[in-house]
């Protein structure tokens, strides 16, 4: 698949410093994401997996190396367009879900809408439309507390798609959850994707990655194998 290149990484290295000690994050990354593709990003604990995913979402700057999303240059941009890339670009979906305890699914669903200065009928409009796509349109004014796992993540899909972004970043969706539920929400993925999205994901789990395009594993924050899955 092959749509135009989204995200296109060259020569990304991340260095940490603690005070003598420096730790080598991602040492020389090149990797281009096309739009529409689904890509599993595997590797061993240690291995450069989030820090990869946290420079692809603009929530961390490499140490060296030049990165483009969607034919801009990252580096060019200022603290608030980063902020809006953020919100309306790059959907974030986490292990821990990340949903506000005291909050409805309907208001955690809300905020990155509320954040994007959206009027209250639009965010309405939106915020429905993006419960219905995970099945959850009937559980719109319960609170986590309320909800199952898959529940949980399902509503941190829907606050993910709010802003109808390109690209969902992914980190480890299923493993806080049993493997029916997992299962359920990758499909969910899939559905997506079908319906146009990019699809970054970390995961430990290969029967999961194996239903991704591509498999990208990395390796003492190197990639070592790109592996195109012929889907």
């Amino acid at each position: 698949m092959n749509n135009g290149t989204l995200i296109a990484l060259n020569g990304i290295t991340k260095v940490y410093k603690t005070g003598t000690v420096e730790v080598h994050a991602l040492r020389g990354i090149d990797l281009k994401i096309n739009r529409g593709e689904m890509v599993a990003i595997i590797g061993p604990s240690g291995s450069g997996k989030s820090t990869l995913m946290s420079i692809i979402g603009c929530l961390d700057t490499p140490s060296a190396g030049h990165y483009e999303l969607d034919n801009q240059p990252v580096a060019d941009m200022g603290i608030h367009e980063l902020a809006s890339i953020r919100n309306q670009k790059i959907g974030f979906i986490f292990q821990n879900f990340n949903l506000l305890s005291y909050a409805t699914a309907y208001e955690n669903v809300e905020l990155p809408l509320i954040f994007a200065g959206h009027h209250s009928k639009y965010r309405k409009e939106k915020i429905m439309e993006s419960l219905s796509l995970v099945g959850l349109t009937d559980r719109a004014h319960h609170k986590p507390t309320e909800l199952s796992g898959g529940e949980m993540q399902r509503v941190a899909t829907a606050r993910a798609l709010a802003n109808d972004p390109d690209i969902i970043l992914a980190d480890e969706p299923t493993g806080n959850l049993d493997s029916k539920t997992g299962d359920e929400i990758i499909s969910l993925f899939e559905r997506l994707n079908e319906r146009g999205k990019s699809v970054v994901t970390i995961t430990h789990d290969m029967s999961i990655a194996r239903r991704w395009n591509r498999i990208v594993k990395l390796k003492d924050g190197s990639i070592e194998t790109d592996i195109d899955m012929g889907k």
